[in-house]
């Protein structure tokens, strides 16, 4: 095993298959089958860290629970027991239940169609790039906790379809990438063009919060209003933008992903995913991968 760039590098796929603790970070778009992998890997004996439930549970459940308490207080019978402490409100975030997370993050636009303003949007994107920077920081203090409190060997972080918005790929010292290289391998699913439209179709019907940098948000939501002759904010349809915003936002994500793979570490390919059914069906996937490397 040889660093590049600082990061956990092999010369041959048996070296990863001969490590006696393994330790791996897998990422990339949404549906590529990276939480299918992870809970593979789970029931296999594997240590399963999701970042995104870490970013709703530990850095953005309070931000989530004052939200709910702000639309209680608008409710003068739940206003009057939340006053009194009777009630308790929270969120029930689960592996498989994040609704609580998105559903805060919201979309910008028109407030009769449930949008939120756009600076408000921007405020909880600020947030929302915070938790997940801290999440990904922790990976490695919870590959220690996994093996010294609850002994486990093998350790898989499921990674946010986001991971690339708040990283530099092309930064050998961004400290994310670092964190992550140094203590995990660093495995990109590879989606398919037909994957990526069925995305968009997916998200036509059912258009969700997302995750932006910055400056490409801003840029985005004015390119939006030229592209539709909107002027203010408010008049902006948040479904609209949130459906014309994802198929951008993939457009951008993938040369990121692949940045990532090809800086510090691997890639497979999305289709090879539905014939790995057991653990040492992913180990020897991940040793393809780095001997193709």
């Amino acid at each position: 095993m040889s660093p590049l760039n600082g990061a956990m590098r092999f010369s041959k796929g048996q070296e990863f298959i001969s490590l006696p603790r393994k330790a791996v970070t897998v990422f990339g778009m949404s549906g590529v089958g990276k939480t299918t992998l992870a809970r593979l890997l789970l029931d296999a004996g594997w240590f399963q860290y999701s970042v995104d439930y870490r970013i709703g549970t530990r850095y953005m459940d309070e931000h989530i629970a004052e939200n709910y308490k702000r639309e209680a207080m608008k409710v003068p019978f739940l206003r009057d027991l939340l006053r009194s402490d009777s009630i308790y409100i929270r969120s029930n975030i689960t592996f498989d239940n994040l609704a609580p997370l998105s559903t805060y993050l919201g979309k910008p636009g028109n407030p009769a169609k449930g949008g939120i303003s756009f600076d408000e949007y921007k405020r909880r994107q600020a947030q929302h790039r915070d938790a997940e920077i801290r999440s990904l920081l922790d990976v490695p203090e919870f590959i220690a906790r996994a093996r010294d409190i609850y002994g486990y060997d093998h350790f898989v972080c499921d990674s946010g379809g986001s991971l690339c918005e708040v990283v530099n790929p092309d930064d050998p010292n961004d400290p994310v990438l670092q964190a992550l290289s140094n203590s995990t391998v660093l495995l990109y699913i590879e989606g398919t063009p037909e994957h990526a439209r069925t995305l968009v179709e997916r998200f036509r019907k059912y258009p969700k919060p997302m995750y932006y940098q910055p400056a490409f948000l801003e840029a985005k939501w004015r390119e939006y209003k030229d592209l539709n002759k909107i002027k203010n904010d408010d008049d902006v349809d948040p479904d609209g933008f949130a459906v014309w915003g994802f198929e951008q936002l993939l457009h951008h994500r993938i040369p990121l992903y692949e940045a990532i793979a090809r800086n510090f570490g691997y890639a497979v390919r999305m289709r090879d995913v539905p014939a790995v059914t057991t653990e040492a069906g992913f180990v020897g996937l991940a040793s393809k991968a780095i001997d193709k490397n």
